[in-house]
């Protein structure tokens, strides 16, 4: 507020706005932390899509030491690490052979805290 002599007054509303630096150290991290907790999942993610594909693949077998034995090769293609195909559930619903399955993968974030994720699926 500025006062002149003859009684005029002029008021300024320039109020800084935005991010102090503390406040942006902190936002940061948080950008940070969550890039990184994407940066591990995203692989997961890809992997489980291609042992879906697999087990699609599997599912033209006719026995199930055959249905495994496709579903190893295309994981070997793939680098599927997490299942094999003696982890896979094969089931017969009708005519069609159904294969499911089931994992868990978990990824150390800090200390003694992890971050488990839960898949499951079946081919179509």
């Amino acid at each position: 507020m500025i006062e002149f002599g003859d009684g005029m007054t002029i008021q300024f509303r320039s109020r800084q706005r935005g991010l102090s630096f503390l406040g942006l150290l902190v936002v940061g991290g948080l950008v940070a932390s969550a890039g990184v907790i994407v940066a591990e999942v995203v692989p997961t993610a890809i992997e489980y899509q291609g042992i879906l594909k697999a087990c699609s693949k599997a599912q033209e077998g006719t026995s199930v030491a055959e249905v495994r034995m496709i579903f190893d090769r295309a994981a070997s293609v793939d680098n599927i690490k997490s299942i094999s195909g003696k982890d896979l559930e094969i089931t017969k619903e009708g005519d069609k052979i159904v294969v499911s399955f089931a994992y868990q993968r978990e990824i150390h974030m800090a200390g003694p805290a992890y971050l488990t994720l839960k898949y499951n699926g079946r081919s179509k």
